[in-house]
Parts: structure tokens; sequence; C-alpha cells
């Protein structure tokens, strides 16, 4: 993904609510949300990218859930691993954060530079990783930090750095969990913030080495680079109702493609019982 708010522990009645877009190339080949099962038979809630394997952003009906985004940077370096791949590995996983990311500090340099989240409901625990700490250049060391209750962004840099963008996301959940109108309109509230393609001012641009037309371009929070065939290519909120015995969960993805802006919409629900 390349921009999520959420909100973990904001709220007694919604105890986890995401929403995010996925910006990716035109032609890069992708499974809408579904309901799969790796190899080693773990099922996962996700879309699926085709080309490198692994997801932006899964669940599993057992409470484990993860996603990520990239760290823009304006020269990526050559990756050996994809990093779709980090997400399935926490959702077929069952130990903690720090297990995995220990695991997970000899490869560090195997990958671009990411941003991943990584909760599990069943230990109320929710982590933060990355090999791009403040801006690292050189050798990857990996950064994890624990988050409390609240609500965050992330985009293509640190969690919770002022792009305007993820500002604005952050901004629009905050309101749509004040609303006493019901999920619907919560709902409705987090589709209209991801589907904002007012782009920032100038002077409101991140500077993160990419040529400043496409720093503008990538600056509103449903993407739209023509000339390069890239742009959002789904949308999803996750909305999680608290009962007095469950968490009922909710997954609607809109997908868009090339054929017009028509999404393709698919949902997933489950109950998770803590």
């Amino acid at each position: 993904m390349c921009l999520v708010a959420f909100a973990v522990g904001a709220s007694e009645h919604w105890p986890l609510v995401i929403a995010a877009n996925r910006d990716e190339f035109l032609e890069r080949p992708t499974l809408p949300l579904a309901r799969w099962k790796t190899g080693a038979g773990q099922e996962i809630i996700s879309g699926r990218d085709l080309r490198a394997g692994g997801t932006w952003m899964g669940i599993t009906p057992g409470g484990r859930i993860a996603f990520l985004t990239n760290v823009r940077q304006a020269q990526p370096e050559a990756a050996l691993r994809s990093r779709g791949e980090l997400v399935t590995r926490w959702l077929e996983g069952s130990g903690d954060a720090v297990d995995f990311v220990a695991a997970l500090e000899r490869q560090g340099a195997a990958f671009g530079g990411f941003n991943l989240v990584l909760g599990d409901m069943q230990r109320n625990a929710w982590t933060w990783v990355t090999n791009k700490h403040n801006g690292a250049q050189a050798a990857p060391v990996l950064h994890a930090q624990d988050l409390a209750p609240g609500l965050y962004g992330l985009s293509n840099a640190a969690l919770d750095t002022p792009w305007p963008k993820t500002t604005e996301l952050k901004r629009a959940l905050a309101t749509a969990m004040q609303t006493d109108d019901g999920p619907e309109e919560l709902q409705k509230l987090l589709w209209t913030a991801l589907g904002n393609r007012q782009r920032a001012l100038l002077a409101e641009l991140p500077h993160t080495g990419v040529p400043p037309e496409l720093e503008e371009a990538l600056s509103s929070a449903f993407v739209e680079v023509p000339e390069r065939a890239y742009g959002t290519r789904c949308s999803t909120v996750l909305l999680a109702t608290a009962t007095a015995k469950a968490w009922n969960i909710e997954l609607e993805e809109r997908s868009y493609g090339r054929d017009g802006p028509t999404p393709t919409t698919h949902r997933e629900q489950f109950s998770w019982s803590p």
C-alpha cells in the first residue's frame, strides 16, 4: 500500500478501523480480496500479487493482521525478495513481533525499503517495523516500535510523517469515528477520503528525491499518473465492531483498472472471539 490510516484500540465500539489505498503499476497482475490458503494451509483474507507473490495487506480468522508500504527513494535499491512476502510470513506464523523481527534481522537487506505494521489481536499487540528508520541509506538495521492504542497514519515515509495526504486521511478517520450514525456512515466518510484526488500545494510537498512533477502527482490520496500507467489500484476499508462476545470484522475492497472509474467491489466478513 501507499497510504493508510488506522485506529487500534481507540474506540470501545470500533476497536480496529483501517482505511488504505494501494498504488501500483496498472499492468501488475493482481488478484482481488478473497479467502485463500498458503502452501502451509493457513487461511488468509487478502488480495494477492501474482508477479512476486505475497500481499500488501492481509488478515487471518485467528486474528493476525499485517500491512505494509514501501519507502520512497529517488533511486530504489534492487531487492532480492518481495516486500509482500513479509505480510504472508507474519500471517503464517504464531510467534510474537519480537521473535518475528529477530528472525528478520538477518534478511533486512534482502528487501527494498519498507514500513510493516504487525497486528496480533489475540495478544492485543501492534508493532511498526521499518528497515529505513530516519531515512537510513546505509546497510539496513531494523527498527521496531510497539504501538499504543491510538490513531496512526502511514505513507511512503516513517510512521506519522506529516505528509499532506497522510494528515488529511488521519483527520478523516478521526472525524468518521466520532459519527453517531452507525457503521455505514463511518465507511462512507472513509471511502470519500480515500477517493480524494486533490493534490497538495507545491509548498507542502515532501522532498524525497523524485522529480517535482511526480512528487505532486503522488500527493493526492487517490493517485492517477496515466503517463506512467500508474495509480491507485485498490482501496480498502476494514471495520471491526465490538460486541460483548466477539468482534465482527468486515472488509471491503474496491479495485480499479484501466477500463474506467467504476470499481469492482469485493467483501469478506467474519467474527473473531477474544
